[in-house]
């Protein structure tokens, strides 16, 4: 029997296995739960985005100034993305639209840039009871400000599962960290971006690459502003054959972008500005 068992057994060829199956555990994503799980979709019915501070204006009520903050509710958990440039502006905004801090539950900032995080600490004295996930590479000093507030932090390497159905693509890039946020609906992939410094194309595929369905809608600052025509229309094509359903570029993008999009996209094309407040249910057609 121990001849047998030992003329059988491959030492080499079990040892190799074990090492292929502990390698594919920790090289994938680790901190996403829920990943291919139908229930961890969002109906795309009970969402809706209202984008709180842009540079492009929408609500004349509305103060418009550089940078970018949405609120996305309907969720798990109500999420503000970003915080604008100036906390007044925010808060003052954030008035007019109906919108109480105290609604907030968590915090996602892109990047470290002021436009994006100019409004936090200001935000923050009104209400702290939340969770901020930023990017593991915002220095320390500025996490420990928020700390300060009572407020917590939800530090940011890899995919990271924020709530059901919500995620961020961990961080990206490599002068400028960022991340962005994915929902995912019953239609398809949300991909919001804050100024998309790792590149659209890039953050998109990444998204999609962690979540293989379909792109319903990639809205955000995307970083184009000053790009020429045949770089636009590029992006625009490519993103059709990835599939993307809805485009929203808005705060980096720039004009040009924004109309170049729109000529690609057509009906499908969104147009952001301060006050815009997209019920996606009607974008169901």
């Amino acid at each position: 029997m121990k001849y047998y068992f030992r003329r059988y057994f491959n030492r080499p060829l079990v040892i190799s296995i074990l090492i292929l199956t502990i390698f594919i555990l920790i090289s994938h994503p680790k901190n996403i739960q829920g990943k291919g799980q139908m229930s961890e979709q969002i109906n795309l019915s009970d969402l809706t985005i209202t984008v709180i501070y842009d540079n492009n204006d929408y609500k004349p009520e509305l103060k418009s100034a550089w940078g970018f903050s949405c609120l996305i509710s309907g969720a798990e958990k109500t999420i503000l993305f970003d915080t604008g440039g100036d906390g007044n502006i925010l808060l003052d905004n954030m008035k007019k639209l109906g919108i109480s801090p105290d609604t907030i539950e968590a915090i996602f900032l892109s990047h470290r840039h002021g436009d994006h995080t100019g409004g936090l600490s200001r935000l923050l004295r009104h209400y702290s009871a939340v969770s901020v996930y930023l990017p593991h590479s915002f220095e320390n000093a500025f996490k420990k400000e928020i700390i300060a507030t009572d407020a917590s932090v939800q530090e940011v390497t890899d995919s990271l599962r924020t709530c059901k159905g919500v995620y961020s693509t961990g961080e990206l890039g490599n002068q400028i960290i960022e991340q962005s946020l994915i929902i995912r609906t019953d239609k398809g992939l949300i991909i919001i971006t804050g100024c998309a410094h790792p590149g659209i194309v890039k953050i998109v595929k990444h998204a999609h690459s962690l979540f293989p369905e379909q792109i319903f809608l990639v809205m955000g600052g995307f970083h184009l502003t000053g790009a020429d025509n045949q770089v636009l229309k590029d992006i625009a094509m490519q993103f059709q054959k990835m599939g993307v359903r809805y485009a929203g570029p808005c705060h980096c993008s720039g004009d040009n972008c924004r109309t170049i999009f729109s000529s690609v996209f057509q009906k499908n094309f969104l147009k952001i500005g301060t006050g815009t407040t997209l019920k996606l249910e009607n974008l169901k057609k």
